[in-house]
Formats: C-alpha cells, structure tokens, sequence
C-alpha cells in the first residue's frame, strides 16, 4: 500500500502509435478513440499521443482517432498550436456554436468511441473527462464507452527492458528493505534511541545511495500506528520503536535516471523479540495464506489461458480472509497496478472499493497486498505479480513469517 502522485507526462514523451491504436479499436468494435482536454487534466491523452505542446493550453481540445482512416482534430483559435505535431486535418473553432459544429464534423460517422471516463468511476485513475463533457458527446447521438481497458493495452504493458529495471529496483529494495531490519535490530538491542521517522530516513538515504527515487517516503509503522495503511511517520514526535515492539515497513521504489522505469513496491512485518505473541502471528499467518491464495489463482489462470479480471483475484484474497473470520478487520482492496507510477492505470484486484471488471492481461504487474487491522497492530503483506503469457511470477522476495529483530 502505498501513497498516489497525479502521473505527468512531463518526462515521458513518446510518439503515437497509430497503427497499434487503430488495431486495438477495430478489435474492440469501436469507431474511433476520442481525446478531449481542457487546461491538461488528461496526463494520459498527452502520453497516448505523444503530445507536448509548445505554449500554453487553456481551450478545449479534442483529437479523434477512428478505426480506420486519418486521425483528425477540433482545436480553438487561440490556440492552434496545442494539436499542430499531431498528424491530420484541425478544425478551428471561437464560439461555442462552432465547437458543437466541429464536434459533429469531427465524429461524422461514428456511433460508438471510447474516452477517458469510467462507468459510476469504478476506475478512476482513467476518469479524466468530466460529466458534462460526456454529456455533450452523447448528444450528438454517439454513444460513450471507457478507454479503460483500452489504456490498460497501452499504458500498463511493460516491455523486456521495464521488466529488467523493475527486477533491479527491486533487488536493491528489498537488501535495503533487510538493511532497515538489521538497523533496527542493532538499535533496539543496544538500548539505543530509535524511532519511526529515524527508520524512515535511513530508508531514504540508502534510496538515494542505490540510485532509487520514490514518490513518497516509506511507511514505517510501530505497533497501532501498523493499522493506519498510509502512515506518515512525523519528523517530530513519531512512535519509538523498542524490544517487544511490532514494525510494518512498506517500500516503493524505481530506478532513478530511467524516464520508463517502473515501480517495486513491498510492505514487511517485523517484531522487535524473538517470540512473536500468538495474536500477531495467527493475524500474520491469515494475510500470508490470503496472499498466497490469489498468487495461486493468478497462476492457474494464467497457465490455462482464462481470461481473469480483477475482482476475482480480490474475492479469492478476501474470501480466504473472511473464512478465517477476520474479514471486518479489512479496510481496502487486494493489490493494484504498478507501472511508472506506483499506482499504475492496469487492472486492480479490487472488488471491495470498486468492482473492477478489467482483465488481467499478460505483461503487467500488480500488488498483492492483503492486510488486517486490529484497534492495537496491523498487519500486511505486499508482493509484486508479474504476468507473463501463460505464467505469473512474484518478483522479489516473499515473506512467510514475522522477521525476528
């Protein structure tokens, strides 16, 4: 679990893949892809094609992308340049009159296109078209659907080379991840003064070190304060962490210098002692059992070729859970996708918070992250599922038991 930045599309220019995108439409049955952004609330539109507009952008503009055929776009007077490097006729537009007659010229054709919306925003992370947007378009007598699997295909797909930095961050994570117990433990046992932040801390200097770079610094969570998920340890007056203490220590990380890189991100549980007291290793040994259950569910998709989405992979964690008696103890959902953004726009396994319909498509990563949280501790498991044709693998270390400090 892990804190969420807007993505920018600041440092991650691309060109736009027309063919493949026009091939993704024509398998969907869809007419066209509509891009529509107004003062650049759209990160994903800017990525998807390739865009990087020169001055400012503060009209409304839309780009279409039909099926078959060239592109083409609506672009105000005041702004022609926002679309000039996109390829394809523009229409100009001043008054809103001649927006709403460069919308129906602009869709001539089409009946059913995909936007950057989603349904009750069961998905929000591609919900970037407002309401009344949608609204409009409908009114012309198209009907609107999500991109949302549509981003997936195009946003959270890794390539080898993602793949490779993600392995690499990741075995730099977790030795400092071992590194962070080892501090502890050396701390704890001399009787020295030790607390959240000062871990947290030692965390982000070995980040900086190792050639990490992170959105957020980590969680590092002493026994009640394991049951806030996104704990922020204070520079003041955080806990101190002594013998017989409970410690979650969370970590996302990705190669720094490396604009595609893509996240790791684990969470750790560790008892100061070394018997761990019988509450937290039967709660523990719940979420690994849940974690295990969904890394096998993912497994046995994969390998016979079903098509698996998301929620099933939430109801398999938590139905594990709930069997054991504790499911009022959980608070969120089973894992979501990691890519350039530790919350990356893939499929979630999520059919708590929302109901995410979404595939499970090869060549994406995903948390499985089950955790409880009791009034006094919380405890939580976080590893990373990488899904390949018809295999899925966990790409770091995995946690069985509570790490004895």
């Amino acid at each position: 679990m892990s804190f969420g930045l807007p993505p920018t599309h600041a440092k991650l220019w691309r060109t736009m893949n027309l063919e493949s995108i026009q091939g993704e439409l024509q398998k969907a049955g869809l007419d066209g892809w509509l891009f529509f952004d107004h003062h650049e609330r759209d990160p994903l539109a800017y990525r998807l094609l390739g865009l990087h507009p020169s001055g400012l952008v503060s009209r409304r503009w839309y780009y279409f992308i039909p099926a078959r055929g060239q592109p083409r776009g609506l672009v105000h007077q005041v702004e022609p340049h926002v679309l000039a490097e996109l390829p394809g006729a523009k229409i100009p537009y001043a008054r809103w009159q001649e927006q709403e007659t460069g919308l129906r010229q602009l869709l001539h054709g089409a009946q059913k296109v995909a936007m950057q919306f989603s349904p009750r925003c069961a998905v929000p992370y591609v919900a970037y078209v407002d309401a009344g947007t949608i609204d409009l378009i409908r009114s012309l007598g198209v009907e609107v659907v999500s991109s949302a699997e549509l981003i997936q295909i195009f946003e959270a797909k890794w390539t080898s080379a993602q793949l490779a930095m993600h392995l690499e961050a990741g075995r730099r994570v977790d030795r400092i991840r071992a590194e962070a117990f080892d501090f502890i433990k050396q701390a704890t046992r001399a009787g020295q003064s030790l607390d959240e932040y000062g871990v947290q801390q030692f965390v982000m200097r070995r980040f900086q070190e190792t050639g990490l770079v992170t959105n957020h610094p980590p969680i590092v969570g002493a026994n009640v304060n394991a049951a806030d998920s996104h704990y922020a340890p204070p520079a003041t007056g955080s806990a101190p962490i002594r013998r017989g203490d409970l410690v979650l220590l969370d970590l996302w990380a990705k190669l720094s210098n490396e604009p595609e890189a893509v996240y790791y991100d684990i969470t750790w549980m560790a008892f100061c002692g070394d018997q761990v007291p019988e509450r937290m290793r039967k709660a523990f040994a719940v979420v690994v059992g849940a974690r295990d259950a969904g890394i096998r569910l993912v497994q046995a998709a994969a390998a016979s070729g079903r098509t698996l989405r998301g929620f099933e992979v939430d109801d398999a964690v938590r139905g594990h859970i709930e069997a054991c008696g504790m499911g009022q103890c959980v608070r969120h959902r089973t894992g979501h996708s990691i890519g350039r953004e530790v919350h990356g726009v893939g499929a979630n396994m999520d059919n708590f918070e929302t109901h995410d319909e979404r595939p499970v498509i090869p060549w994406t990563c995903f948390s499985v992250e089950p955790a409880l949280y009791l009034p006094d501790f919380g405890v939580r498991t976080e590893i990373n599922l990488f899904v390949e044709e018809r295999s899925a693998r966990v790409t770091g270390e995995m946690q069985q038991e509570f790490a004895k400090l």
